[in-house]
């Protein structure tokens, strides 16, 4: 890809992350670019159109979108790239105001498996979404308004031996002096109402530094949220560039709570996924048998984040499977299916990189280091469609800034937007 159209990729990456620190955010964020170029919003609650077309839905945190060309019917088989939209962190507490020694508090709990010394010393935002009693829901989002201070060293002289911070007393944000404050009046007020009018709240913290491009020519991009938005978008770009007269239907699915363990209605254990696929199959003509059909014939690339090799932590990788950053997009692998990758997952993801005219590297974690795992599996076993797992090589994954390399963040989305053409 040339140097202008990686320049081009990486500054819109940027915008998308900025404009997603949350996933409710990341959720309205793809439909409003899709309903921007021509894609129509449903509701769930109402009828679909019976035809093919450019479609998106938003269920909370989670979106699916696809193109269907006309010509399709109820066989007419899927090609699904699945992602999550949420990133480690830290979520808002009821009654979440409080002060101690003379300064304001957030109350937090911590959202999936961050690295915590990673969110100290940094400037934080307040971001998700809130109910009203009225029972209308309102994005929000604070701007910079809170940090977590860390400890002086003066205070801990055995500090850089090992730093260990306890969740509940030592990750509670700053985010004003004084002894009265109500950060859910913040809040309400990013959205225009009051506070008294909110009755629920689904608040995370996230980070406010830009994402930023560095290193030896401009090759290095660092960002909060690149697990797992760096998929997210690599399938809207693919999505927005899907052919209308594909063999198959083009599905962008991006769910919520992955970091969770993905068990919700918006999660890839859920049943968001499979109601689109019967809904968009009904509409078509699809009977059972037909779906069935149209599954085995159909392909899911599970794309989230991986680990490249560290150079400070060598020995805490494969010795022989050494990804590295700007080698390619990942293809990961397990033997024990935390990644849903076969051997002919395998050979269909070598042939949509070569399509795509970008290379791909093997990712297989240390024997004994515990092996993560994705939606693949999950959605796999729920669908029984073939599904390989794939992804951005990273460092720093779960950090409140990770680390990749611009050519691997460009492949990726060239290699699904090869996956969504009629000829891969």
């Amino acid at each position: 890809m040339s140097a202008t159209s990686t320049d081009a990729y990486i500054a819109d990456f940027a915008d998308f992350v900025r404009a997603s620190p949350s996933s409710y955010h990341a959720a309205a964020e793809v439909a409003r670019r899709l309903e921007e170029a021509g894609f129509e919003r449903l509701d769930e609650r109402a009828e679909w159109p019976a035809t093919g077309g450019r479609r998106v839905v938003v269920r909370d945190g989670a979106v699916i979108a696809w193109v269907a060309p006309e010509a399709a019917d109820g066989t007419t088989p899927f090609r699904i790239l699945g992602a999550h939209t949420d990133s480690p962190s830290f979520k808002l507490k009821p009654r979440p105001s409080s002060s101690s020694e003379g300064l304001l508090q957030a109350g937090v709990e911590v959202y999936g498996g961050p690295l915590l010394n990673s969110w100290l010393d940094r400037e934080l935002e307040l971001a998700g979404r809130i109910v009203t009693a009225d029972g209308a829901t309102h994005l929000v989002r604070t701007g910079p308004l809170l940090r977590i201070p860390q400890l002086a060293i003066h205070l801990d002289r055995e500090v850089n031996k090992g730093l260990t911070l306890d969740k509940q007393r030592h990750v509670q944000p700053i985010w004003g002096a004084g002894a009265d404050g109500d950060i859910l009046g913040v809040l309400a007020a990013s959205a225009g109402v009051t506070a008294e009018q909110v009755v629920g709240h689904d608040v995370l913290v996230a980070d406010t530094q830009t994402p930023a491009r560095f290193g030896l020519d401009d090759a290095l991009f660092a960002s909060g949220r690149m697990d797992n938005l760096s998929s997210v978008y690599a399938g809207l770009v693919a999505l927005l560039a899907a052919p209308s007269d594909a063999a198959h239907i083009s599905v962008l699915a991006a769910f919520d709570h992955e970091e969770l363990g993905s068990e919700s209605r918006s999660g890839a254990s859920g049943p968001f996924l499979d109601d689109v696929l019967v809904r968009i199959g009904a509409g078509l003509g699809a009977g059972d048998v037909e779906r069935r059909r149209a599954y085995a014939a159909s392909w899911i690339v599970s794309s989230d984040a991986g680990h490249a090799v560290h150079p400070n932590y060598p020995d805490r990788h494969d010795p022989a499977n050494r990804p590295a950053l700007g080698g390619g997009p990942l293809l990961k692998l397990n033997a024990n299916q935390r990644y849903a990758s076969d051997a002919e997952g395998a050979g269909f993801w070598t042939r949509v990189c070569a399509q795509a005219g970008v290379p791909t590297q093997p990712f297989v974690s240390n024997n004994a280091i515990p092996c993560g795992s994705t939606i693949g599996p999950l959605s796999a076993t729920r669908l029984g469609i073939r599904t390989v797992d794939v992804g951005v090589p990273l460092l720093s994954m779960h950090s409140a800034r990770e680390l990749a390399h611009v050519d691997d963040l460009v492949a990726l989305g060239a290699a699904v937007t090869a996956f969504f053409s009629p000829a891969a």
